[in-house]
């Protein structure tokens, strides 16, 4: 019989918790540890859709990548969207465990799984919190090329990039947020940097730079970890059914 809490205790060894950031609040958010589970959804986000899935499919348990308490909320009511949310998940008895950036910096999480993706092994973290990548594709690749793959394997409906000019060889990678970081990917010597969310100015600093830099979209960039967690815990908790949300994909949509 595998309970909650079982689950959790092995998401921490694959991801401790004392490798969050001190802004985040990944772990054990909503539930009673001791329940048994038999299913389990696996999604990026604990959305309204998502909720309904699991509620659909009698799940016990949702494990999220990103959480769905940042912080304590004064109140639970049905009149705010997200404490709405976790009144659903009460009354149908659904626990939630959310591994975050502990996630994004462990090894064979987020960062991990997506510069594998993308041709290359992980050799190095790019920044000073663990969070990134850094690995060389066997062979260079042209852009051209190069984009190509990344929206074949991360399922990305567009991308937005500023070119060098420069083929791609060195890669650093940061699943989600990572604009900040492009100083360090160029400093560490990288001809390219993939990641999410990126700023005007930071593709004007890449032009100036002279670094290929690539927005692959936020939840392309993550989402892949999700198939990897039920490829992990399937294989530890055979007796348990995890199934990934088919109700909750990339947020933004092109034109």
């Amino acid at each position: 019989m595998t309970k909650v809490r079982d689950i959790y205790a092995h998401l921490c060894q694959l991801a401790p918790l004392d490798l969050q950031m001190k802004f985040d609040n990944s772990g054990f958010q909503i539930g009673h540890e001791e329940d048994e589970v038999q299913r389990v959804l696996l999604a990026l986000d604990v959305t309204d859709a998502v909720v309904e899935e699991a509620i659909a499919c009698k799940a016990e348990l949702i494990i999220s990548h990103h959480p769905l308490l940042f912080h304590a909320p004064r109140s639970i009511t049905d009149r705010d969207p997200e404490t709405a949310r976790i009144l659903r998940l009460a009354e149908h008895r659904i626990a939630v465990i959310s591994m975050h950036t502990n996630l994004d910096i462990a090894g064979g999480g987020v960062n991990d799984v997506l510069i594998r993706l993308l041709g290359a092994e992980p050799e190095r973290v790019l920044d000073d919190d663990g969070c990134g990548r850094i690995g060389t594709l066997a062979k260079p690749m042209d852009l051209d090329s190069f984009l190509q793959l990344c929206r074949e394997v991360l399922h990305v409906a567009g991308l937005r990039y500023a070119a060098s000019g420069r083929p791609v060889h060195h890669l650093a990678v940061m699943g989600g947020s990572g604009g900040d970081s492009l100083e360090t990917a160029c400093a560490l010597g990288c001809d390219t940097y993939v990641t999410a969310d990126v700023k005007y100015h930071q593709f004007l600093r890449a032009q100036e730079l002279g670094i290929n830099l690539i927005d692959a979209d936020h939840f392309c960039t993550e989402n892949p970890v999700i198939y990897d967690l039920k490829d992990r815990l399937s294989e530890v908790f055979p007796s348990v059914r995890f199934d990934i949300s088919s109700r909750h994909g990339p947020v933004i949509e092109f034109a």
